[in-house]
C-alpha cells in the first residue's frame, strides 16, 4: 500500500478546519507545503485559518462554508475541491459536535444532529474522496474517531455510537483498500482530552448543566493541545499507521478497557458516579 510520506505540494482536504484540531492541523501541513482545501459551517473561523494557513506558507488555500451533514453538498463540493486542485491526496474527516446526557434524557432532533455531523458526515466525506484519493496514486484517508470510540461513556451514548461506527467503517476500508491494492492509506485516530471548545459549544439534555458539564471537560480531562495533537496524527499519516492514539490520556484509559474487558464498565460507572457533575432534578 502506498500511503503519503511527505506533504510537501499534496493537496489536504480538512473538515472541521475552523477550530480546534482541524485549524491546527490546516497550519501544520501549511508549514510542510501543502495545498490546502479547507471547510466549516464556522465561516469566520474559517477565514482566520485560512489566514493562518498561508502566513504558514500554504502556497493555496481555498476555503468553503460545509455542512458535512448535507449529502448533496459534501458530494457536490468533493468534485469541486479535486476539479480546482487537479487531484487530492490527504483527506481528514475531522468536523465533529458533542452531545451530553443519558439516553433516556435525549432529544430526538440532538440525536440526529450529532449522528448526522459526527457519522453520516464522516461517511460522507469518506465516500466522496475515496475516488479521488485513488486516482492520485498517492494518497491517504483520516477520519477521527475518538477514545471514546475504543471505551464507552456514560452520559455520551451518541457520541460513542458515532465514534465506535466511525472506527469500524475505518478499519473496514482500509482492510479493502489492501485487498484491492488501492494506493491509499487508511488511518483511524482516537483522540483523549483536547483542549478545544466542542465542550463549550456541545448541546446537553435538559437535565445537564451545559456550564458544569463545559467546565469538567475543560479542568478535569482536556489535557492535549491541538497543536501536538495534529503533529501526532500527521506522524501518523506519514508512518501509514492503522490507528492512532492521542494523548496520555487515550493511551492509558485503552490499556485499561483492554486489560479490564467487558468489566472496565462498572469502574467507570463507579467513578463517574462521584466525579460527574450533578444532574438537574
Amino acid at each position: 500500500m502506498i500511503s503519503v510520506q511527505d506533504l510537501s505540494d499534496k493537496v489536504v482536504v480538512i473538515t472541521g478546519a475552523g477550530s480546534g484540531i482541524g485549524r491546527a492541523l490546516a497550519v501544520a501541513c501549511a508549514r510542510r507545503g501543502s495545498l490546502l482545501a479547507l471547510s466549516d459551517v464556522d465561516v469566520e473561523g474559517l477565514a482566520e485559518t485560512g489566514r493562518l494557513a498561508e502566513a504558514a506558507g500554504a502556497p493555496k488555500v481555498r476555503t468553503d462554508r460545509l455542512d458535512v451533514a448535507d449529502r448533496e453538498a459534501f458530494l457536490a463540493y468533493a468534485d469541486e475541491v479535486a476539479e480546482s486542485f487537479g487531484r487530492v491526496n490527504l483527506v481528514v474527516n475531522n468536523a465533529g459536535v458533542a452531545l451530553a446526557g443519558d439516553l433516556v434524557d435525549l432529544e430526538w432532533h440532538d440525536i440526529d444532529w450529532i449522528l448526522g455531523i459526527n457519522l453520516s458526515g464522516v461517511l460522507h466525506g469518506t465516500k466522496a474522496f475515496l475516488p479521488h484519493l485513488i486516482a492520485s496514486g498517492e494518497g491517504h484517508l483520516v477520519n477521527i474517531s475518538s477514545l471514546f470510540g475504543l471505551m464507552s461513556m456514560p452520559g455520551q451514548s451518541m457520541y460513542n455510537a458515532a465514534k465506535f461506527a466511525v472506527r469500524g467503517m475505518t478499519e473496514a476500508v482500509r482492510e479493502e483498500m489492501l485487498i484491492a491494492g488501492h494506493p491509499v492509506g487508511v488511518t483511524a485516530v482516537h483522540p483523549g482530552g483536547i483542549k478545544t471548545a466542542i465542550a463549550r459549544s456541545a448541546r446537553v439534555s435538559a437535565r445537564e448543566d451545559q456550564a458544569a458539564t463545559a467546565a469538567y471537560f475543560d479542568k478535569k480531562l482536556a489535557r492535549t493541545t491541538p497543536e501536538d495533537a495534529a503533529e501526532t496524527i500527521l506522524r501518523g499519516v506519514e508512518r501509514n499507521r492503522a490507528r492512532v492514539l492521542v494523548g496520555a490520556d487515550a493511551h492509558l484509559l485503552h490499556l485499561f478497557s483492554t486489560a479490564l474487558g467487558s468489566r472496565y464498565q462498572d469502574v467507570v460507572a463507579a467513578v463517574a458516579r462521584r466525579a460527574m457533575p450533578a444532574k438537574k432534578r
